[in-house]
C-alpha cells in the first residue's frame, strides 16, 4: 500500500466506518431504504477512496544540487516574477508561485537545505487560489529558512477548497533538499520567494513535482 501523509488517516478512518455501517444498513433493509443505503454505501466508498488517493505520499528521488532550488509543491506553474517582498525582506526577490489541484500530491518539501529561522500561521479568506492576491488574503502558513544563499520564504496558501495549511516544522528544525514538511489540505497554492540573484528553470504553465523539479539555480 502507498504511503499516506498522517494527516489523512483520520479522514481515511471516517469514511471507511461510515462506508462499513451504512453498508450493514443496506444489509438490513429492503425496498427503497435498502437501495438508498446501498447507493450510500457506494458514494462513501468513493470518498474513502478520494482521500487515500489524495493523501497519497510518495518517495520522490530528489537530484543532489546544492545550487538548485527543488520544487516545493506539485502542480503547475501561476507565477515567475521580480517582487519587493516587504512583510519579510523588504527587497527584490524571485517569487514562483504553484497552483495545485485536488489532483495533485499536497505533501509539501524543502527547496534546499536550511534551518527554519521563523514559522507563522495566518487565518484569512478561501478565494481561489490561483487569483491575484489570493497568497496575502487567504488563509496561509509561512515559513523562513535561513539557507547557504540567505534566507528565503516558503508560503503555504490555502485555496477555495482547502481549509486548511500545516506546517509540521518549528523553528531551529533543520531541513534537507527534498525532506518533507508540511501539506496543504485539499486545492490551492505555495509561493516561494528566492534571492533576487537566481535564475528561474521554468516558466509559467509548466508542471513541477515536489522534491525532483529544479524552479532555479543560483548564479555562479
Amino acid at each position: 500500500m502507498p504511503k499516506i501523509a498522517p494527516e489523512g488517516h483520520p479522514f481515511i478512518l471516517v469514511f471507511a466506518l461510515l462506508s462499513l455501517i451504512v453498508a450493514v444498513v443496506a444489509r438490513m433493509h429492503d425496498g427503497v431504504w435498502g437501495l438508498i443505503a446501498v447507493a450510500l454505501t457506494l458514494v462513501l466508498v468513493a470518498l474513502t477512496g478520494f482521500m487515500l488517493y489524495f493523501f497519497r505520499d510518495p518517495e520522490r528521488q530528489t537530484p543532489d544540487r546544492p545550487d538548485a532550488f527543488i520544487s516545493p509543491a506539485d502542480g503547475r506553474i501561476i507565477v515567475v516574477q521580480e517582487v519587493v517582498e516587504r512583510r519579510y525582506f523588504n527587497e527584490p526577490r524571485l517569487q514562483i508561485s504553484i497552483f495545485m489541484s485536488p489532483a495533485n500530491v499536497h505533501v509539501n518539501r524543502s527547496p534546499c537545505d536550511g534551518t527554519v529561522f521563523s514559522t507563522r500561521h495566518n487565518t484569512g479568506k478561501h478565494f481561489a487560489a490561483y487569483r491575484e492576491g489570493a497568497s496575502l488574503r487567504n488563509e496561509n502558513s509561512e515559513m523562513v529558512l535561513e539557507t547557504n544563499n540567505g534566507r528565503i520564504l516558503v508560503r503555504q496558501v490555502a485555496g477555495f477548497l482547502a481549509r486548511r495549511t500545516v506546517c509540521r516544522v518549528g523553528p531551529g528544525a533543520v531541513l534537507k533538499q527534498g525532506e518533507r514538511f508540511g501539506i496543504i489540505k485539499f486545492s490551492s497554492r505555495l509561493d516561494v520567494y528566492l534571492p533576487a540573484t537566481s535564475l528561474p528553470q521554468v516558466a509559467i504553465g509548466d508542471r513541477v513535482l515536489a522534491g525532483e523539479t529544479i524552479l532555479a539555480t543560483m548564479k555562479k
